[in-house]
C-alpha cells in the first residue's frame, strides 16, 4: 500500500494557490496509473482529475469530490490532506465493487473550481445518483464524523460598494460632495442588520474601507467599501442582498447625491445537505466504529461543493481534526494525518 502520510506531506511541501494546482494535477494522475479505472480524465475545470470505475453500467453511481487549492500562505485548510484521502479511496475502490467517481476539484478557495468542473460537462457523462464532499473541522475529537441535516455551511457573498461624488478643495468641503457621512452610514446601517439568530442568521463583516487621498488640501470625492454577508440559507441570502442593494443604491445615493454601484465577488450559495444522503454517511462512519455527532447550527464559513449539490442529491459532512487543533487558515494550522485512512474507509463503504 502506498504511504499516503508520506504522500499528503509530499503534497503539503508543493502548495500552489487556485488556478496553480499544477503539482498536485500531476501527483494524483502518477497515483491512478498504477490502478485501473475505467475512465480518467485530466485537466478538468483548470488543474482538476476525474476518474471512474464503472464496472455495472446498470447500476448508479457514487461521487466523491476534494478539493486541491492552496492558500498564498500554504496548505493551511487541508486540502492537502482531503487531496490525499481520495487517493487513498481510489486504491480501495480499485480492489472493491460499485460504481464511483473520484472527483479532485482545483479552485476551491475561490468559489470558481466546483462551476468550471461542472461546465467542463464531464460528470454529466455518468448516470450520477449521489455525489458527497467532506472538509475536516479544527475543534472536534480526531476522527468524529460531523452531520447536518439542511445547511451545513453558510452561504456568503463578498460586496463591493463604489462611491462616487465630487472631489473640491478641502477649506469648501460644500461645494463638492464628500462620501464620508455615506460610509458613516452604511457601516451603521450594515451592522443593524446583522441577525445571530439559527435560522434568518445575517452576518455582515467590514473588510476594508478606502477613501480619497492623502492630500489635506482636498475634500474626498470617491470612497470604496467591502464587506462580506453571510447567511444560513439561500433565500436569507437573497433577501439580505436585497436590503443592501437598496440601501447602497437608493437610499445612500439620494441622501447624500452620490453616484454609487454594488458588485459581488466571489457568491458561494449554501450548502444545502439530503437527509437521505446524511443517514448515509452515518451508518457507514458506525459501521467503521467512528463517532457520529451531528451540528447544532451549521458552519459559518463556505464551500463551493454548493454547486453540485444545486445539481444533484448528496451531502457533506466534516471530520473533526482535533480539538487542539488551531483553526482552519492560521498559520500553525496542519493536518492530521491520521484520519486519512478512517475517513477514506467510510467513503469505500459508501461505494
Amino acid at each position: 500500500m502506498t504511504d499516503y502520510t508520506a504522500l499528503r506531506r509530499q503534497l503539503h511541501d508543493h502548495p500552489q494557490t487556485a488556478g496553480n494546482e499544477c503539482f498536485a494535477h500531476d501527483t494524483i494522475v502518477a497515483h491512478l496509473q498504477s490502478l485501473s479505472p475505467t475512465h480518467v480524465f485530466t485537466h478538468v475545470g483548470g488543474w482538476g482529475v476525474v476518474a471512474a470505475w464503472i464496472r455495472d453500467p446498470g447500476r448508479p453511481v457514487v461521487a466523491f469530490r476534494a478539493d486541491t487549492d492552496a492558500l498564498p500562505i500554504g496548505h493551511r485548510c487541508g486540502h492537502d490532506g482531503h487531496t490525499a484521502i481520495l487517493m487513498r479511496l481510489a486504491e480501495l475502490v480499485d480492489g472493491g465493487s460499485g460504481n464511483a467517481l473520484l472527483l479532485w476539484q482545483p479552485a476551491e478557495e475561490t468559489w470558481q473550481g466546483a462551476l468550471a468542473v461542472i461546465e467542463s460537462g464531464v460528470l454529466q457523462r455518468f448516470d450520477i445518483k449521489a455525489i458527497y464532499g467532506l472538509h475536516n473541522i479544527p475543534g472536534y475529537p480526531l476522527g468524529t464524523v460531523l452531520l447536518r441535516q439542511g445547511t451545513f455551511a453558510a452561504a456568503s457573498t463578498g460586496i463591493v460598494c463604489r462611491m462616487k461624488g465630487v472631489v473640491t478643495h478641502a477649506s469648501t468641503p460644500e461645494l463638492g460632495r464628500n462620501p464620508a457621512l455615506a460610509v458613516a452610514a452604511m457601516v451603521n446601517a450594515l451592522a443593524a442588520m446583522d441577525s445571530p439568530g439559527d435560522e434568518a442568521f445575517r452576518q455582515c463583516t467590514p473588510i476594508c474601507i478606502r477613501m480619497g487621498e492623502p492630500a489635506f488640501g482636498t475634500s474626498a470625492g470617491e470612497a470604496e467599501v467591502m464587506y462580506t454577508l453571510r447567511a444560513f440559507s439561500n433565500s436569507t441570502m437573497q433577501a439580505l442582498l436585497a436590503d443592501v442593494r437598496d440601501l447602497v443604491e437608493r437610499r445612500l445615493a439620494s441622501d447624500y447625491g452620490l453616484d454609487c454601484q454594488l458588485s459581488l465577488v466571489e457568491p458561494f450559495r449554501a450548502v444545502e445537505n439530503s437527509a437521505e444522503h446524511v443517514a448515509k454517511i452515518e451508518q457507514a462512519a458506525l459501521c467503521e466504529s467512528l463517532a457520529v455527532s451531528y451540528l447544532s447550527r451549521p458552519m459559518r464559513w463556505s464551500e463551493d461543493f454548493a454547486e453540485y449539490l444545486v445539481r444533484w442529491p448528496g451531502a457533506f459532512f466534516g471530520v473533526g481534526s482535533g480539538e487542539l487543533q488551531p483553526e482552519l487558515h492560521n498559520p500553525a494550522y496542519d493536518f492530521p494525518d491520521a484520519i486519512i485512512e478512517l475517513t477514506s474507509r467510510v467513503l469505500a463503504r459508501m461505494v
